[in-house]
């Protein structure tokens, strides 16, 4: 079974380019199946022998383990991918993962702040340093936002860091442009055409698509190259090698973590409103949801996602269907 194991983990790298993210933990669920098969000091049994009565023993002991229910669907998945593969290739002759039933998951319809909360959120952190009046008049004062104007936000705290004009760049560009955070981070600079304002983004199954972004993103990103330039020289003058390649590089010269984004996003979110639960995915699903509230066609929503499937983008229809009940049911007399 490991040898196996290590031509599908090649075969997740080599033929279907799957995101490291998935080939890592593909790679985690595998190990901790075979680690549950084999008794201590003994070789986990050959493929033949595995049925689904074990499968169905391991699912149970994640559940007895109190884990959560996607976690073992996501398990799951990893085992009936691999032992596809195995079909494939010939080890087995039929899939054993097939007969065992996936958890039953709740349907999560996501969070999303409106295009006033988002729109606050943003020009309050343009308008720390006086950069810019904010995009809407009429947005000065955001529901939700505690209450507070944009200069008042977190003036302190924020004006002291040197990152600011990046970590505004890259907030503008996840709402902008729609981005998952590895496409962030993954982003070089000849995936860039600023004149045009095009992103060539590489995608879930290194599958590429050209996504636009608008001018306040543009202006973010102006404003933050010559801090990037700066980090790149004091990588330099402390000998140091730094991602030249890279669009967002941390303190150290370095391309930012997918981690990195994700403190950055709280960061900031705490400073407007403590109450907001929000992650660096939050912002691609409000751009999906306003995009469909003002008009756009669900396909073209799909493809500026690069979602594979339909289905998947369909889901924020129903973010939308909720935002239109919220509405109804606060301003409606009879509601």
């Amino acid at each position: 079974m490991q040898q196996a194991t290590k031509k599908f983990m090649s075969y997740l790298r080599s033929v279907k380019n799957s995101s490291p993210h998935t080939i890592l933990n593909y790679g985690r669920d595998l190990e901790q199946f075979i680690t549950f098969l084999s008794p201590p000091a003994l070789e986990p049994p050959p493929l033949s022998e595995i049925t689904h009565h074990l499968i169905r023993e391991f699912v149970g002991h994640l559940h007895e383990n109190g884990l959560e229910k996607s976690s073992i669907a996501r398990k799951l998945a990893a085992l009936r991918s691999f032992f596809n593969f195995c079909v494939r290739e010939g080890f087995l002759k039929e899939n054993p993962a097939r007969l065992v039933p996936t958890p039953k998951l709740p349907k999560r319809i996501p969070m999303v702040l409106s295009a006033e909360q988002m729109s606050g959120f943003l020009d309050q952190l343009a308008g720390t340093r006086g950069e810019q009046p904010p995009r809407h008049a009429n947005r000065m004062r955001v529901q939700g936002l505690s209450g507070r104007s944009g200069p008042e936000l977190g003036k302190q705290q924020i004006e002291d860091t040197l990152l600011l004009p990046r970590d505004r760049a890259v907030l503008e560009l996840l709402y902008a442009a729609g981005l998952r955070v590895s496409e962030l981070t993954g982003l070089n600079l000849v995936h860039m055409n600023e004149k045009e304002r095009m992103l060539n983004v590489r995608g879930k199954g290194n599958r590429e698509r050209i996504v636009p972004y608008g001018e306040k993103a543009a202006e973010a990103l102006r404003r933050y190259w010559p801090v990037r330039e700066k980090l790149l020289i004091d990588c330099q003058a402390k000998s140091q090698r730094g991602s030249s390649e890279a669009v967002f590089l941390n303190y150290r010269g370095r391309r930012l973590t997918q981690r990195s984004i994700g403190r950055i996003v709280k960061k900031y979110v705490r400073l407007v409103n403590v109450n907001w639960d929000l992650h660096p995915h939050s912002l691609r699903h409000a751009y999906a949801t306003h995009l469909l509230a003002d008009g756009a066609d669900l396909r073209a929503i799909q493809e500026l996602l690069g979602h594979q499937s339909l289905s998947t983008t369909q889901k924020y229809t129903h973010a939308s269907i909720r935002q239109l009940m919220d509405i109804y049911d606060k301003a409606h007399p009879h509601s």
